[in-house]
């Protein structure tokens, strides 16, 4: 890997050298590297582009990294990746995509990721979003998210994109059965004329399952946001989604809930915040000897994080 892919490489997945563990690293559409354990198996699909990560029941403390790195100008990616997680499994699993265009042609990766999720298993999901590079070329990133969870399963999924991609539809979907639990926390910043969207659809079918929808997202300058959310109670469950945003110069946010319940016992919430930042916030910083634009930047950043 040259400088740019290494730099990427630490950007997304925090990677500064080869990762102890499961991993499978991808450059350019090709694998650039990969390492499989005792408890977790890496198959490339025969189909189509993707792999299959198999990880045993009872896997524990274990963690496993799938970053994908783009640096070619005018290349489009598209991978399915499918996850089995067995029964009482323990995993953390980091993924993400870098983008580098130099060029003037769209650099593109979609990523369809799909988890099942065994009984009582747990799973922390990173996922990193990131684009550089002074080409006039767009970084397009369209990542789908497929979770279906078991009785008793956990996931708790960290999506990340702060920086340098011109357009993203992010969908989630989910269906929980009893016992099943999902927390999603998303951090989104856009700035320039970039555009983003984030969809969320999220079945509860079983008896006490829970859900939990976090967004903060931070819009500048003429970007564009949309935020949408589905929750569908169809069971005794809880379900709560929060969109907070920050809009500043000429941006646009828009926040468009739904809450569905089919069941007397099914308790759903959503709650939806956009303003600008407060002057007084400002004016506090901006005594402490920062000028108005560190001072936005300390906000934005204790805001995101």
């Amino acid at each position: 890997m040259d400088q740019i892919q290494k730099s990427l490489l630490a950007q997304v997945a925090d990677l500064h050298e080869v990762p102890e563990g499961a991993y499978n690293i991808r450059t350019n559409g090709k694998l650039e590297g990969r390492n499989t354990t005792a408890n977790i198996d890496i198959v490339t699909k025969e189909d189509k582009p993707g792999i299959d990560i198999i990880i045993k029941p009872g896997t524990k403390n274990e963690s496993m990294h799938i970053p994908v790195i783009l640096s070619e100008s005018g290349l489009k990616d598209l991978v399915y990746n499918d996850f089995y997680v067995g029964e009482d499994a323990d995993v953390t699993i980091v993924a993400g995509c870098g983008i580098h265009n130099c060029g003037v042609d769209t650099s593109e990766h979609d990523g369809i990721h799909t988890f099942h999720i065994g009984k009582n298993a747990k799973v922390r999901y990173v996922e990193k979003h990131y684009g550089e590079g002074d080409g006039s070329g767009e970084r397009i990133l369209n990542p789908t998210t497929v979770i279906h969870i078991d009785e008793g399963g956990y996931m708790e999924m960290e999506s990340v994109q702060i920086k340098g991609v011109d357009s993203t539809e992010r969908i989630t979907e989910a269906d929980l059965k009893e016992g099943a639990t999902l927390i999603v926390k998303e951090k989104l910043m856009t700035h320039g004329k970039q555009k983003a969207e984030s969809k969320f659809t999220i079945d509860l079918n079983g008896e006490n399952s829970s859900a939990n929808v976090i967004s903060r997202s931070v819009a500048k300058g003429e970007s564009e946001q949309t935020f949408i959310s589905h929750l569908n109670g169809n069971n005794k469950c809880a379900g709560h989604t929060e969109c907070d945003g920050i809009i500043m110069d000429q941006a646009k946010v828009n926040a468009i809930p739904s809450l569905s319940a089919a069941n007397l016992d099914a308790s759903l919430i959503h709650e939806a915040a956009i303003g600008k930042i407060a002057g007084e916030q400002l004016i506090k910083l901006m005594t402490l000897g920062l000028t108005e634009q560190e001072a936005e930047e300390q906000i934005v950043n204790g805001f995101l994080k």
